[in-house]
């Protein structure tokens, strides 16, 4: 069983990923590092991504799906995944559900529910270390990365209008996504308006059923 992670931005989807990838022995896949992870191969699809990048276009979800694809294909038999950040729109929905069935594979979906207002106040006084580039909520009260040592500092595209841009894009594009996995029964759902321990706890919980929590 796959898991397929759903949060809007501020919600902690980062954070809680990876503690249930270490948990429930699952390998993350992100769309991001996945495009880094391809510039460094000389393969087929990397030369086709590397083409698509240089040009300055955006990644079309057909060759997404060819990244997801070449991913599940390396996976050690038996491995599940947790997708981050995919599907996030119906067509790539359409797309991932197909691919999913043709690989042979099931998966559940896991929403970490937040409100907007909660959202934009978390995005606005969160921070970042520059050189590890992670991610600290406000509740962290040092000014420097407790990784590296690095002053920590606000992100660029951490301004309400950019803020606005990217939840209005979730609300409009992903949602639907949201909303038809749970019609079709296959959407978990957590409440992300608590401590970071307390959402790891109820993730824990709802996904007992499905996912081994080690």
């Amino acid at each position: 069983m796959d898991l397929v992670l759903f949060g809007m931005q501020g919600s902690g989807k980062g954070t809680q990923s990876k503690a249930i990838a270490e948990h429930c022995n699952l390998v993350i896949f992100e769309t991001g590092a996945e495009l880094r992870r391809l510039s460094s191969e000389d393969s087929e699809l990397a030369q086709k991504v590397k083409a698509i990048i240089e040009s300055g276009n955006l990644v079309p979800t057909e060759v997404v799906m060819e990244i997801i694809t070449d991913f599940l294909h390396k996976l050690p038999a038996g491995k599940s995944a947790l997708f981050d950040g995919i599907p996030r729109s119906d067509d790539q929905k359409q797309q991932f559900d197909a691919l999913m069935t043709k690989e042979g594979r099931s998966f559940k979906g896991l929403l970490i529910e937040l409100t907007e207002a909660e959202a934009v106040k978390r995005l606005t006084t969160r921070r970042m270390c520059p050189t590890c580039k992670t991610i600290f909520p406000a509740a962290y009260e040092k000014e420097t990365c407790e990784n590296d040592g690095s002053t920590l500092i606000t992100r660029q595209d951490d301004t309400p209008d950019a803020i606005r841009v990217r939840l209005d894009t979730f609300l409009q594009k992903t949602v639907p996504v949201i909303e038809a996995y749970k019609t079709e029964g296959k959407m978990l759902v957590v409440k992300g308006e608590q401590a970071i321990e307390k959402v790891t706890v109820d993730i824990q919980e709802v996904l007992k059923t499905d996912f081994q929590w080690a």
